[in-house]
């Protein structure tokens, strides 16, 4: 487990955090497919937190893209780098996330996250944020829609309905699971919105959550619970990132 500092030049005002996302945003990349589904690695990231002690854990879990076998995981504790802002998640997580990712044996291949790639308030959610500082390949993949509106897709595995801000398409809500509430997918870094379900269902053969996130939410709560001991809290802020 890789123990993290605070960056020394992490944003501290959410005006400062808001002009990286602008300079940051202008780097995301629309225009590559990303990997093909099934193939490579594909790796979940995830963070738990401990509010009461200033913790936050990340883990990162590599499967191999066309068994779903883990290949590999890595872990990294830090203090909590922002304060909770809606929109600002990122800023929170993003440095025990990459310790984790840097902790890993392997290539990660594309990154899988719990959270909002361009579907996000300010189109550059954990996904994007993620994507750009590490080059990688990035989709997020979301328990809801939170701002954002669709209509019900199809009730049928693999049915998909736009995921609406106003108009413009952020991403689609995809039904993993017959007949089950559908995840939210959005686009991060170097894919597209087509090939992000691809992966997606590729990754939920048996699950509404893909298991990159199952295997990541897991290891991410227990390297907690090893951090701080009995009690760690895993709070879910209804964030719109």
């Amino acid at each position: 487990m890789t123990t993290v500092p605070i960056p020394a030049d992490w944003p501290t005002t959410e005006d400062e955090a808001r002009a990286v996302q602008d300079e940051l945003r202008a780097r995301v990349v629309l225009d590559e497919p990303g990997p093909p589904p099934g193939t490579g690695h594909v790796t979940g990231v995830d963070v738990a937190y401990d509010d009461a002690r200033d913790v936050v854990a990340a883990a990162a879990v590599v499967l191999d893209a066309a068994t779903l076998d883990v290949v590999a995981e890595a872990t990294a504790v830090g203090r909590i780098s922002f304060p909770y802002v809606p929109g600002l998640l990122a800023f929170r997580e993003i440095p025990t996330v990459l310790a984790a990712l840097d902790a890993l044996a392997c290539p990660p291949g594309l990154v899988v996250c719990d959270g909002y790639g361009l579907a996000h308030p300010r189109r550059f959610g954990l996904a994007s944020h993620l994507g750009v500082l590490t080059g990688l390949p990035t989709i997020g993949v979301a328990k809801n829609p939170f701002t954002f509106t669709y209509d019900a897709p199809a009730a049928e595995r693999g049915s998909s309905a736009p995921l609406l801000a106003d108009t413009e398409e952020v991403g689609r809500a995809l039904r993993t699971r017959t007949g089950v509430k559908p995840v939210f997918v959005s686009v991060g870094h170097r894919t597209t919105l087509p090939m992000a379900c691809a992966h997606t269902l590729a990754l939920t053969p048996a699950y509404r959550l893909p298991e990159t996130t199952r295997r990541a939410d897991a290891l991410c709560r227990r390297a907690l619970r090893e951090a701080v001991g009995p009690g760690a809290e895993h709070p879910a802020p209804p964030h719109v990132d």
